[in-house]
């Protein structure tokens, strides 16, 4: 891996081999982008595996919104081990309570499953109702690898305050800057010591469309050199 982590959305092989071709470091691994990214089949994951050597973050996500139900919990639990043995090199998860707080029971019951794997606590943390306490409860958890973040529900362009007040705080290193990431904002954020970072539709004209590896390698231009 170069100084900096470019992290790429793929929803199916070609965009892991377009990712791969344009310079990507590894991939977070979806279905259905409608609903923001769920869990995506083990026969994809064994797909991408065949044809690409990229490390496969893959989300664990039964619908939109960030809350679980125990029973959907229970599923996504019982899909780890087909994905792991299928080629995930780690998974992507963390729920909320209905108040908006970090789910800390339903996030540590999946972080037992994918142990000892590492795992990326995606954008719910952006939608807490207390963003601190959410920092606060996330970053205790085990076997954290990174937390997938805007700083803001809109996007990162409103949310530079707080991922600059997270590095400030000591969070730099966990910090995956993605949810709308511009290229304008990448300068700021590695002066701020942020050196990861997460695009989907900005590699692509559209979820409609494939990845474009001409875009990808913009990008790793872009986080390597701004």
């Amino acid at each position: 891996m170069t100084g900096s982590l470019l992290e790429v959305i793929a929803l199916d092989v070609r965009d892991a081999v377009a990712a791969e071709e344009g310079g990507a470091d590894r991939l977070e691994v979806v279905a259905d982008m409608a609903s923001d990214g769920l869990t995506p089949s083990a026969d994809v994951v064994a797909a991408i595996a065949k044809e690409c050597g990229l490390p496969q973050m893959v989300m664990l996500r039964g619908g939109a919104g960030f809350t679980v139900t125990p029973r959907e919990l229970d599923r996504l639990r019982g899909t780890v081990k087909d994905l792991a043995a299928a080629g995930a090199a780690g998974f992507v998860f963390g729920f909320l309570t209905a108040d908006g707080s970090v789910d800390v029971e339903a996030t540590e019951t999946l972080i037992h499953a994918v142990a000892p794997l590492p795992w990326t606590f995606h954008r719910a943390v952006d939608h807490a109702a207390d963003l601190r306490a959410a920092w606060r409860a996330v970053r205790l958890l085990p076997n954290l690898a990174t937390v997938l973040t805007s700083g803001s529900p809109e996007g990162v362009g409103a949310g530079l305050g707080v991922l600059r007040a997270r590095t400030e705080a000591g969070d730099a290193a966990l910090v995956l800057a993605g949810g709308g990431l511009r290229g304008a904002h990448v300068p700021v954020l590695l002066d701020y010591g942020i050196r990861a970072f997460h695009v989907g539709s900005a590699v692509r004209g559209s979820w409609d469309d494939p990845m474009d590896p001409a875009r990808v390698r913009e990008w790793r231009m872009l986080v390597d050199h701004a």
